[in-house]
């Protein structure tokens, strides 16, 4: 059988560029030898595309970018070259590619913007579509999306940064009227929850926006749930599958970036510790709240469980972390679905959806 050629795609402008890095060594490494030939493009914190042909651990700790054989590369938008042009000794080389694997969370990676360049490029690519990846991506999108299909969520509102800015005082108190203190204010677009703080004031409230604010330029703001932070993994196309559900023990007081990447003591129970009742309610809902945005190849749903037995849903990562303590690989190596499984599977649903 003929190889297929396949490029991995890692890293961008985005706060979660060393994420992205680790991730896709993860996947390089359990993609078939056999079946494709690899390519790995890497796209540094500057927006610089390059062609990187060397060890796999080099992608991990960014040394990557230091190696002498790296060529200039980019993913041509013209469908009639469905490939990759690159760039050497004033030479210009187009390399066909038959699929795409990004493995890019974050701003320019799982929001729809390289989406775009892989539909224009008329390649097939993993995971959800240009729509699906923004509005999953964009938070105040999305709980819109959300309240009005009726699914259960956190009550919240938002504003504009430049409007919070020019009246601070007005939208706290606009804030005030919606929602009891302590309040999440999060930017509507950035992952990993960076930017992300809990006010438990008027002080900590004009703070908490001037922090998110770096992140975007719409504030989201959520009410406090009390409850267990539960994880769902759905794998497919038009009939996905919903793996088993997972709970997260964060060491800080709310999953923050350095509870998830750098915190030992942030605990993960596969399945989680909550009824066999509420555990199917989340995998239906996790299911539900995929197709209501159109999702595609993968994604993870997120959601609180109340001791009252609210299911309530928290957001949908389109793009997740494939790290060594990512939720989504170890949800579906407990459902039955291993690594390298994984990353074929989500090749072929590529196809499947092409």
């Amino acid at each position: 059988m003929e190889k297929k050629n396949l490029a991995v795609i890692f890293g961008g402008k985005s706060s979660e560029h060393e994420i992205s890095r680790v991730s896709a060594a993860y996947v390089i490494s359990r993609i078939s030898k056999e079946k494709y030939n690899i390519f790995t493009i890497g796209i540094t914190k500057q927006g610089k595309w390059f062609l990187y042909s060397g060890d796999t651990e080099a992608i991990k700790d960014g040394s990557w970018e230091n190696d002498v054989n790296n060529k200039s590369a980019f993913i041509s938008p013209d469908s009639s070259v469905k490939g990759m042009v690159v760039m050497s000794d004033g030479k210009c080389e187009v390399i066909p590619l038959d699929v795409i694997f990004p493995v890019m969370h974050g701003k320019n990676g799982e929001d729809g913007t390289i989406q775009g360049l892989f539909e224009m490029s008329g390649i097939p690519y993993v995971g959800c579509g240009v729509l699906a990846s923004a509005d999953c991506m964009d938070k105040v999108t999305a709980n819109i999306i959300f309240a009005s299909l009726g699914i259960d969520q956190a009550k919240f509102t938002w504003c504009y940064a430049s409007d919070f800015k020019k009246s601070p005082e007005k939208c706290m108190e606009e804030v005030e009227k919606t929602l009891a203190y302590p309040i999440f204010v999060k930017p509507a677009n950035a992952g990993s929850s960076v930017g992300i703080s809990k006010a438990n004031d008027r002080t900590e409230l004009e703070k908490a926006v001037e922090v998110a604010s770096k992140e975007d330029s719409r504030i989201l703001f959520e009410e406090t749930v009390i409850g267990k932070e539960v994880e769902c993994a759905v794998l497919g196309n038009d009939e996905p599958f919903a793996s088993t559900v997972g709970e997260i023990a964060p060491a800080s007081e709310f999953y923050d970036y350095d509870a998830k990447y750098n915190n030992a003591n942030s605990l993960l129970f596969i399945p989680a510790r909550i009824e066999e009742e509420l555990i199917e309610k989340v995998r239906e809902n996790a299911v539900k709240a995929y197709h209501a945005v159109g999702c595609a190849g993968l994604s993870r749903v997120d959601f609180f469980v109340t001791e009252d037995k609210r299911v309530m849903l928290n957001e949908i990562n389109t793009l997740p972390g494939f790290t060594s303590i990512s939720m989504y690989p170890k949800l579906m190596e407990k459902s039955g679905i291993n690594g390298y499984e994984l990353v074929e599977k989500l090749i072929e649903l590529a196809f499947e959806r092409a």
